[in-house]
């Protein structure tokens, strides 16, 4: 006998189930939308705190073991020391920048700034000579009729400076609180590793999803040291330097130079100016050939010091990992130097383990007289 379906049953049934998964749906999107809005004021300091805590995780365990096991005060410890160890230059560097901008000010309150003539061989400059030369003798001979006629431009000169300074603080106190954060990270990152690993099993399976957390943590640790460590590295090489030469804001340069590196631009913008500066004001041949060689050097140490921690221990090639980081900073800022680098190697390695299995499919062939799989290599 033939079935007979009541249509009007199952209507009634899918409608009902329809209604249901609905209703889920809506109300997970609720609460992930929800959740998210109540979470994003906080977004940019956890980011911090877990980048923080990923890079320093390793150095936390060996400090821990040598403290009997204790992973809070073995926390505790390297908070307190990288609060002292980045508070105290940064408040050095603070009051170095202070003294300058209260020097400038009160000598230009004072009409007491003095610049000297410019050399006649400046004028011989090719395109800029004669434009170089006559701005400079017109500051050098009346300085006030100068800042008067650049009046407009010094105003949005000062406020982007402000602006700059204003930001860089923000950016300190940002990261000194995240650190106090990523320090409670570590305390319990133990649970907190496993916990992570298992949601990211669960999204991209066993195996798969150890090698993507494996590759995820050796990333932002890669990048840490190769763009963030070593940008921070070359500008107190750079920093030292400046005042050592008595380069005037020696503080205000170091700290262009730790930007330009995060930047991936090349410290030389900053260091061949220095130099012409210390050979035209007029100290002796040895001591700007020393400082010249210094700070050549000194400019030119990312060159060395990239490839050795760029891309270490990661499985996608080091030029993948700088250009996620590079186009995440320029879409996302500096966070987005980790974000970017990390989107981009994981895209990296889930796309060569595509082509990894397809090749591996088209490896083996059947044998049209047999029927038994054999290797393409017969």
């Amino acid at each position: 006998m033939p079935i007979q379906i009541d249509k009007a049953l199952v209507r009634e049934t899918l409608s009902s189930d329809l209604t249901d998964v609905f209703i889920r749906i809506g109300l997970i999107a609720f609460l992930v939308v929800m959740s998210l809005k109540i979470f994003s004021p906080f977004m940019g300091l956890i980011l911090w705190a877990l980048i923080l805590a990923v890079t320093l995780y390793p150095l936390h365990q060996r400090i821990a073991k040598k403290l009997g096991d204790k992973q809070g005060r073995a926390a505790t410890l390297m908070v307190l020391c990288g609060i002292l160890f980045i508070g105290i230059p940064t408040a050095i560097l603070a009051g170095s920048l202070a003294d300058f901008v209260h020097e400038k000010h009160t000598a230009f309150e004072n009409n007491t700034i003095s610049i000297k003539q410019p050399p006649a061989s400046v004028a011989e400059w090719p395109i800029v000579g004669t434009k170089v030369h006559e701005f400079w003798n017109l500051a050098a001979n009346d300085l006030p009729a100068l800042l008067k006629k650049l009046q407009p431009q010094l105003g949005d000169f000062s406020k982007a400076v402000l602006g700059f300074v204003a930001s860089t603080a923000s950016g300190i106190f940002q990261f000194l609180f995240s650190l106090i954060i990523s320090g409670i990270m570590m305390a319990f990152g133990q649970s907190g590793s496993a916990a992570m690993l298992r949601i990211v099993r669960r999204l991209a399976g066993q195996e798969k999803g150890e090698q993507l957390f494996k590759l995820s943590t050796a990333t932002i640790r890669s990048v840490s040291m190769g763009v963030i460590g070593v940008a921070f590295i070359q500008a107190l090489l750079l920093g030292v330097g400046f005042m050592l030469a008595d380069v005037p804001a020696a503080a205000l340069l170091a700290i262009v130079v730790l930007a330009l590196g995060i930047a991936q631009l090349p410290a030389t913008l900053i260091t061949l100016p220095v130099i012409a500066y210390l050979w035209w004001s007029g100290d002796s041949t040895l001591v700007n050939v020393f400082f010249t060689v210094y700070l050549i050097i000194a400019g030119l140490a990312d060159n060395v010091l990239k490839p050795l921690f760029l891309g270490r221990g990661v499985e996608a090639p080091m030029p993948i990992i700088l250009l996620g980081a590079l186009g995440g900073m320029v879409t996302g800022g500096l966070i987005g130097l980790f974000v970017g680098a990390v989107l981009l190697a994981l895209a990296y390695v889930i796309f060569m383990d595509w082509v990894d299995d397809s090749e591996t499919g088209d490896s083996n062939k059947v044998s049209e007289d047999t029927g038994d799989i054999v290797p393409a290599s017969e």
